[in-house]
């Protein structure tokens, strides 16, 4: 039986350790020594780390790569990208390279809104609360002038408020829908804090308006908090080409059609979807992460946003028209290049300045293409040598890791599996194999 823990928050980070490493750790002393290794050497550093969250005890460090080549709009780009799975940031590297001689990529910010709520319950007439909305919004506004001023002076601020009736679906359930600009920060806070001060000031007005009589002025305001769902702020990315130009392939036209066709079967067949799309979030999720936003939310309302006709399909589309393959991605990507972790977290700010210091819109389109050019390579393998190959290929190096594999035998291995197949059961045979010579050229095997 595990001991219960009472302030835990409370404790110093070593004691938190030392609670977790002697009630759930086979070895405590091990457990201790594995995560203080990782605590990083700058102690001011690693203050400002535990900072992101709470009850910290350690660092989880996740591979940071670089996929070179990328031309996004003429412009020369080598994109940050942080994940732990294998072949991801080579095969973002191989689309931009591929890409390079065909024009390179291209991307387009179509909107840049986003969205929040006040959820709310009224037994009130609806009709009196619409006959007099333009009044409540021009309080809503005016009530919230001194948290919506500074993002006003830099072009953003709210956009519309739109007042929602569902009590044909839920008994007495309302709802304000605003929409809002954000500029270059993600705009979380920001938004929750208007949708705060929105409720307070609908809650007052329902109360106090002559309009509404005694059995009318009270309101329960449920939540009120931004959406993750943001259609609106949709970014597009897409590369094209005449066919004949597809000419690294061995029939380039037969290429082009097999092509089109994956990416219709992800259109029409939510079980490929699913894997279709978790590739361009591959892409996607790395360089949002290595940006410092958020890529949960990224990753929820992509999802979303796939689903919007009622059924799950796929984020990329791929045509053949007039002799011209045209392979692109709509996706909505709310993002900030200010605030939360992008300034806090020094690498995040490294990335930042490694994309040239791009600002929200830019950003949206850089990411939006990384997801563009994972799928692309994810799908030419697919619909040529086989998405093993490459993968298994780059895979080797964790399969040597696991089976305790030493330097001279990594070598080894690289060689002999360079013109091989890569599986778990013939690295290890391979590993058997090699300790056996070395251990018969010891003289340790007679």
């Amino acid at each position: 039986m595990k001991k219960l823990v009472s302030g835990f928050s409370k404790l110093s980070k070593s004691d938190k350790i030392r609670w977790i490493a002697e009630n759930f750790a086979s070895e405590p002393v091990e457990a201790e020594r594995v995560l203080t290794s990782f605590w990083h050497s700058d102690a001011d550093l690693q203050r400002v780390i535990d900072g992101f969250s709470e009850n910290t005890i350690s660092n989880f460090p996740f591979p940071y790569g670089i996929a070179p080549n990328f031309i996004i709009n003429e412009k020369h780009y080598a994109v940050p990208m942080v994940i732990e799975e294998s072949s991801v940031v080579a095969a973002a590297s191989s689309a931009a390279k591929y890409w390079m001689s065909r024009g390179g990529f291209h991307a387009e910010v179509i909107s840049t809104v986003k969205l929040g709520q006040v959820h709310f319950l009224w037994k009130g007439d609806f009709q009196k609360l619409q006959s007099v909305f333009e009044d409540l919004k021009q309080h809503l506004i005016e009530d919230s002038a001194d948290i919506t001023c500074n993002m006003e002076k830099r072009g953003g601020g709210v956009l519309s408020i739109e007042l929602l009736n569902f009590t044909n679906i839920e008994r007495n359930y309302y709802q304000l829908r605003v929409s809002f600009e954000t500029c270059d920060s993600m705009g979380a806070n920001f938004i929750n804090s208007v949708l705060e001060q929105f409720a307070g000031t609908l809650a007052v007005f329902v109360a106090t308006h002559p309009i509404f009589d005694e059995t009318e002025r009270e309101l329960d305001i449920i939540m009120s908090i931004l959406s993750n769902y943001t259609p609106d702020c949709l970014v597009r990315a897409w590369v094209e080409c005449p066919i004949e130009n597809l000419s690294d392939e061995a029939d380039a036209a037969y290429f082009a059609e097999k092509f089109r066709k994956a990416v219709r079967i992800a259109q029409i067949d939510p079980y490929r979807a699913t894997t279709h799309n978790k590739g361009i979030l591959n892409g996607i999720d790395s360089v949002v992460l290595a940006t410092g936003n958020d890529f949960r939310a990224v990753e929820a309302c992509a999802h979303t946003y796939a689903s919007r006709d009622g059924q799950y399909r796929s984020l990329s589309n791929c045509t053949i028209e007039n002799g011209i393959f045209k392979f692109w991605l709509d996706i909505p990507l709310a993002l900030g290049t200010v605030g939360g972790l992008t300034k806090l977290h020094p690498l995040a700010k490294l990335s930042l300045e490694i994309l040239d210091n791009p600002n929200a819109a830019e950003l949206m389109q850089i990411v939006a293409v990384t997801g563009l050019a994972q799928n692309f390579a994810a799908l030419r393998s697919l619909v040529t040598t086989g998405i093993q190959k490459g993968h298994m290929k780059m895979h080797l190096t964790n399969v040597l890791n696991h089976l305790g594999a030493n330097a001279l035998e990594t070598q080894d291995a690289a060689y002999f599996f360079s013109d091989k197949a890569v599986s778990f059961t013939a690295v290890r045979e391979f590993l058997e194999i090699s300790r056996v010579k070395v251990e018969v050229l010891n003289g340790k095997v007679k």
